[in-house]
């Protein structure tokens, strides 16, 4: 009889909790084979297999349990019972399994599989609102739950079924990962003199860029051309112009970094997560946009690891993917300032004494303003505003002509 132990998943972290068993207590297990789910303060990771055997189930789902705590036993001492597979003949079987497991009786099949109809953002949306697919008609093809199928939703709530008001209280205990996320902003409010200013973009330039090259780019690299690539680029470049404020504050020191680490936040199905680009200053637009592909999916996926997450020395949030028309963001401590993207919306604004119709979006910067002053930030925040607005910029950090004079 061998023990499976919690492991050690970073510094710092002395707790977890048991999320799901995926095996059933007394089942036969492989070796390697993924017994459980369980979650940290910062990411969710697996617990396998060392031997094959028996499994004897230990620790319940919803149990915290300290690193080191006995979570399973496996009896490695059993014979392989007549009705399990070898591992070989059972990764063969597999596709039949899975065949035979979709032609299950509906009622069978678990909440999350309808859910696999839905996009990305439609997923994450959902859970933020507690929205089964169910309750949202897909517009998309097959039925695909899209993000404006789960807005019209939200709009129009659909009566309770069967006419029934109910006035139940439902109790659930926070997850680590969500407590954590809570004790970091409340520390973030109370520990920075945090000051948010604003200033707003013309998206006009950078959505005629992507129109125009969309295509070609996706062919040539594979990913998709979208705005984060451009901010990020464009952050890196003031960022290394203005140092304060990808700086942090360490005792009663300063401490300026020559690289940008972005941290880019995800709201995941279990919380807000912030993984990191990093040297994101050299880093191509296409390598940018591969980085934060796969970073979301892990996110959405509970796949990140703790290196993904740790570090960071600037962060951006989007939360114009929401609809948010303006915000002012927290800042991501230890960090000293986070940009906020809002919605792209049309709007009439002044140009050359004419009054013309642009699609513009708000900015905000939110800034610790014990390191930085409000010259940097604001500064900081046109010098952003100027590269976004001339994308053409951004080749060099400067106008050409500027560069080629020298000035």
């Amino acid at each position: 009889m061998i023990e499976i132990h919690v492991p050690e998943v970073g510094e710092s972290i002395s707790e977890v909790t048991l999320v799901t068993w995926l095996k059933k207590d007394g089942e036969w297990v492989e070796r390697d084979e993924v017994l459980c789910e369980m979650e940290s303060e910062k990411a969710t990771f697996e617990l396998n297999a060392e031997k094959a055997g028996i499994l004897h189930i230990v620790a319940q789902e919803g149990t915290d349990l300290q690193i080191g705590d006995l979570a399973c036993k496996i009896d490695e001492t059993v014979a392989r019972p007549e009705g399990a597979d070898a591992p070989q003949e059972k990764a063969e079987e597999a596709p039949a399994k899975v065949e035979k497991k979709a032609e299950a009786p509906k009622q069978e099949a678990p909440a999350k599989m309808d859910d696999a109809k839905a996009t990305p953002v439609a997923k994450t949306m959902m859970a933020e609102n507690k929205l089964k697919s169910s309750d949202v008609k897909g517009t998309g093809e097959g039925g695909r739950i899209l993000k404006k199928d789960v807005l019209a939703a939200l709009e129009n709530p659909g009566k309770p079924k069967g006419g029934a008001i109910t006035r139940n209280d439902e109790r659930k205990k926070m997850s680590n990962l969500r407590k954590t996320v809570s004790r970091r902003l409340v520390e973030a409010k109370n520990s920075t003199a945090m000051l948010t200013t604003f200033n707003e973009v013309d998206m006009s330039r950078i959505m005629e860029v992507r129109k125009q090259y969309k295509d070609i780019f996706k062919e040539q690299h594979g990913v998709n051309l979208g705005f984060m690539s451009f901010f990020t680029k464009a952050c890196t470049y003031a960022l290394l112009e203005w140092p304060a404020v990808n700086a942090y504050i360490d005792g009663d020191e300063v401490v300026y970094h020559d690289y940008c680490d972005i941290s880019i936040a995800v709201s995941a199905p279990k919380g807000l997560v912030v993984p990191v680009i990093r040297n994101a200053e050299a880093l191509s637009m296409a390598e940018i946009e591969s980085t934060v592909k796969e970073l979301a999916t892990k996110a959405r996926d509970n796949k990140l690891t703790m290196e993904e997450m740790t570090g960071g020395t600037f962060t951006i949030t989007n939360g114009g993917v929401f609809g948010s028309l303006l915000s002012t963001p927290i800042i991501n401590i230890p960090q000293s300032a986070i940009l906020g993207m809002h919605k792209i919306e049309d709007r009439p604004i002044a140009i050359n004494g004419k009054v013309e119709i642009r699609p513009m979006m708000y900015l905000a910067l939110s800034y610790d303003h014990r390191i930085i002053d409000g010259r940097e930030s604001v500064s900081f925040l046109v010098r952003v505003k100027e590269l976004l607005e001339n994308p053409e910029l951004m080749l060099m950090g400067k106008d050409p002509v500027k560069a080629l004079l020298e000035l």
